[in-house]
């Protein structure tokens, strides 16, 4: 079968795919092998795209979305029909709701069967479409690389996302001729998703700025989606004011920065006169704006209109990439004879007193000798550990929550953790997709215990694709996050149930599987064996036996248990 583009030849569906997939970029497709699809991998193949194999379709996925946070193009996992579809949906959820441009191309049984039974016949796109930016069915064999680039197309609309397309086995065997397919070509079937935001309301938000004697602002994760971290550290700098960051947008300041705050935010929502939150929604992670004073005006940039103002009253919406909006509302102020940055001194040294007053009443913790080990003690340990080239990944629930206090990554695009979803599983996929795409970064992964078992197989793709990495499971025998709301709700007697997991040496698992491992009882040991799994150039396991008594300030304060 000819995927020759000659006039008068043919080509597959599988081939066209891979057509498709090389116009938008795609490098590499992330998978679990299935009959109805094999014929992409053999266009692929001509196509000098890498296929990465899988042991479960959720891996490919989350794979996928991780490969789209890391290189900011859109990622591919490529599933078979029925179950590897369906597998596939937790994966595709979570780039739903952290807002991750990634396409996901699902098997089907043939057209000719529909409806008749074929085997893992399944309505893929209507179980997917509540999940992703765009679901379709292909078909037709000619509108194969058509429909490829329509998905990417409306993942990037608005604030990008997933997109799914179904193929049914005979569309992708079959061959038509090439004249009569449509092959978009690379760069020319899509616009800029750079939208510049109302000209009157970026004046409007550059004024509230250099009138301002109290503002702060939030960067999320939508500011390393737009690669907008330069335009945002010239904003915070040249105005003078303090940042905060959540998700991805973490890193966006590096750590000792003056601008860069990270706890003294409930201080500064209650006391600013100004509030800046730049793609990121009023959430759960933000008390749904409820923890954001009444008293202060309050302007929300995001890539989304239907996010701006969803959950509480805002003062100023605009709807906008936030790297062309941050730049244009810099510009504007930088028109004023007075930006009022140096009035905004001693609110910063307000905000840095309660910062150092936080890190002083927890600084016991961060060095503490005690056995099991504190969480402090260990998420302090990788924050030293880490150098300007790690990236950090958080796969848990209450020592990931442990973490967002205390490590710092020392560049913009170097956190990754699951999003407003909260899934656990992430961890062993997005090491795979960042090492597999920034080859020349340290992959640094925390994973709780919990978190590991759901995906851990794919350690073993890791060592097969040779992607080592630095992977910390914080093991405490036990789902604590759950474990701490069922006490505090039920009762220590009920506080077990359901929740507890047996004590496994996972330096072993790491170790039968071809990698590197280590188990770790004393404090001490934690950097030794950081290290030495960095100098082992493997996948790696450390297994930090921790204190299942102690639990994150986060995870106490979490509203479902109020």
């Amino acid at each position: 079968m000819s995927n020759d583009t000659g006039e008068g030849t043919s080509i597959s569906g599988g081939h066209l795919v891979a057509k498709a997939l090389k116009s938008e970029g795609v490098d590499v497709v992330f998978t679990l092998c299935g009959g109805h699809i094999i014929d992409i991998y053999d266009g692929c193949a001509d196509e000098g795209i890498d296929v990465i194999d899988v042991r479960h379709e959720q891996v490919a996925a989350h794979a996928a979305d991780g490969y789209a946070r890391v290189t900011g193009r859109p990622g591919c996992a490529v599933v078979t029909a029925g179950p590897g579809t369906t597998d596939a949906v937790t994966g595709i959820a979570n780039a739903y709701r952290a807002e991750s441009p990634m396409l996901v191309i699902g098997g089907q049984g043939a057209l000719s069967q529909h409806k008749m039974g074929s085997l893992q016949d399944l309505p893929h796109v209507d179980m997917i479409a509540p999940i992703s930016k765009f679901a379709a069915t292909v078909p037709h064999t000619e509108r194969v690389a058509d429909m490829v680039s329509m998905a990417f197309r409306e993942a990037h609309n608005g604030a990008p996302g997933p997109s799914f397309l179904e193929i049914p086995r005979d569309i992708l065997d079959a061959s038509v001729p090439v004249e009569g397919a449509r092959i978009p070509k690379a760069g020319h079937y899509r616009a800029s998703a750079r939208q510049a935001g109302d000209p009157e309301a970026v004046e409007r938000l550059a004024e509230l700025l250099v009138r301002s004697e109290r503002p702060s602002i939030l960067l999320g994760g939508q500011v390393w989606t737009s690669r907008a971290t330069d335009t945002a550290v010239d904003l915070v700098r040249t105005l003078n004011v303090p940042a905060f960051m959540n998700g991805a947008g973490r890193g966006t300041l590096p750590p000792g920065d003056p601008h860069h705050f990270q706890l003294s935010r409930r201080h500064a929502f209650r006391e600013s006169d100004l509030i800046i939150i730049v793609g990121t929604p009023f959430d759960f992670r933000m008390g749904y704006g409820k923890r954001l004073s009444p008293d202060a005006t309050v302007v929300q940039i995001d890539l989304s209109y239907t996010t701006v103002g969803k959950n509480r009253d805002i003062d100023l919406g605009i709807v906008g990439d936030p790297d062309t909006v941050l730049a244009a509302v810099l510009q504007a102020a930088s028109g004023f004879n007075d930006t009022g940055a140096q009035g905004r001194k001693p609110w910063l040294e307000e905000l840095r007193a309660v910062e150092a007053k936080t890190r002083n009443e927890r600084a016991g913790l961060f060095t503490s000798d005690a056995s099991p080990i504190h969480p402090y003690r260990l998420v302090s340990e990788i924050n030293d550990f880490l150098t300007e080239d790690s990236m950090y990944i958080g796969d848990g629930g209450d020592i990931v929550t442990f973490s967002g206090q205390v490590i710092q990554p020392k560049s913009p695009g170097h956190w990754l953790d699951p999003g407003p979803l909260g899934t656990l599983g992430v961890g062993v996929p997005f090491a795979m997709a960042a090492k597999y795409a920034r080859p020349d970064k340290e992959i640094v992964t925390l994973f709780g215990d919990g978190a590991f078992s759901l995906t851990g197989w794919d350690f073993e793709t890791m060592v097969r694709f040779d992607l080592p990495f630095v992977g910390i499971v914080g093991n405490n025998s036990s789902m604590n996050q759950i474990r701490y709301g069922q006490i505090a709700k039920y009762g220590a007697d009920r506080g077990e149930i359901g929740n507890t997991l047996g004590d496994v040496r996972y330096s072993e698992f790491a170790k039968m599987l071809g990698g590197y491992g280590e188990e770790v009882h004393d404090p001490a040991e934690i950097g030794p064996a950081l290290r030495r799994a960095r100098e082992s150039g493997k996948p790696s396991l450390i297994n930090v036996w921790i204190d299942p008594e102690v639990y994150a300030p986060g995870t106490m304060n979490q509203t479902m248990y109020k």
